[in-house]
């Protein structure tokens, strides 16, 4: 498994340092990076450790598209987030907003006093987003770190390997995460147990009156817990999805952290 494995966990890992070797660094121009999964119910067929695996996964293979000299570490991940949407099903573990929010704001005051001037929220559940948005501009303004949020959705990597009607509705355990579980953690899934089920999200010709449009809990567009058609689902998609995201995934870290934000103002 790649847990503790590559050049993600063997070089670029901050908690393998000492306070020896973190205070000596030269820290002015280091981006920190701090996953936040969730642990939620996946369908029938997939681990609720889902969102925070596939966040690992994707860091592990985005540090290996890194040169060596990158300035660039790697926090463990927040592994519960905001999963008060899928609180109704079994084997949701959520925090709330708030005690998520005051998460955040800690580990981000450390991380300033540690000495560091930059954070990425790499975010790997579609329920933590606003929360992330929010908390970076006060993390911000509390600590004067320079923070950003990154989504692995931004890459687009997985857009080449699924239909439209899976973009458009498949955003919770279908064939994309059915797929990167399958190929991160084959023995974790049971596909015998994989369903398709695909919220009627509303499309209106006057605006985008889409799934982000509402407030909805998982219980209002699905049965099973599933919007998706994880029946698609095959590891080696799975696979090509991964080694797709790693490059892209890579090229926005480094381009994050070169980012001066000095550069805004004329």
């Amino acid at each position: 498994m790649f847990r503790y494995n590559g050049n993600a966990f063997d070089r670029r890992f901050l908690p393998r340092l000492t306070t020896r070797e973190i205070e000596a660094m030269a820290k002015d121009e280091v981006l920190i990076v701090l996953p936040v999964g969730a642990i939620e119910q996946h369908g029938p067929h997939m681990p609720v450790y889902t969102d925070t695996l596939l966040g690992e996964a994707l860091m592990a293979e985005a540090f290996e598209h890194l040169p060596e000299d990158a300035p660039i570490w790697l926090m463990p991940s927040i592994s519960y987030g905001k999963s008060t949407e899928h609180a109704e099903f079994p084997g949701t573990f959520t925090l709330s907003a708030q005690t998520l929010m005051m998460v955040l704001q800690d580990i981000a005051a450390s991380v300033a006093r540690s000495g560091f001037k930059k954070l990425l929220l790499f975010n790997t559940h579609g329920g933590n987003a606003d929360l992330l948005g929010m908390m970076s501009r006060e993390i911000r303004l509390s600590t004067g770190l320079v923070v950003y949020r990154l989504d692995p959705g931004a890459v687009h990597y997985s857009d080449s390997f699924i239909d439209d009607e899976e973009k458009a509705s498949g955003i919770h355990a279908g064939d994309v995460e059915t797929s990167l579980v399958m190929a991160v953690c084959p023995d974790w899934v049971h596909p015998e147990l994989a369903l398709r089920e695909m919220p009627k999200f509303p499309q209106s010709a006057s605006f985008s009156f889409r799934s982000k449009s509402f407030a909805w809990v998982m219980k209002d567009i699905s049965r099973s817990g599933i919007a998706g058609d994880a029946t698609k689902a095959n590891p080696e998609r799975g696979e090509a999805m991964l080694k797709k995201a790693g490059p892209l995934l890579a090229e926005a870290l480094l381009e994050i952290a070169a980012f001066d934000m000095g550069s805004l103002k004329e």
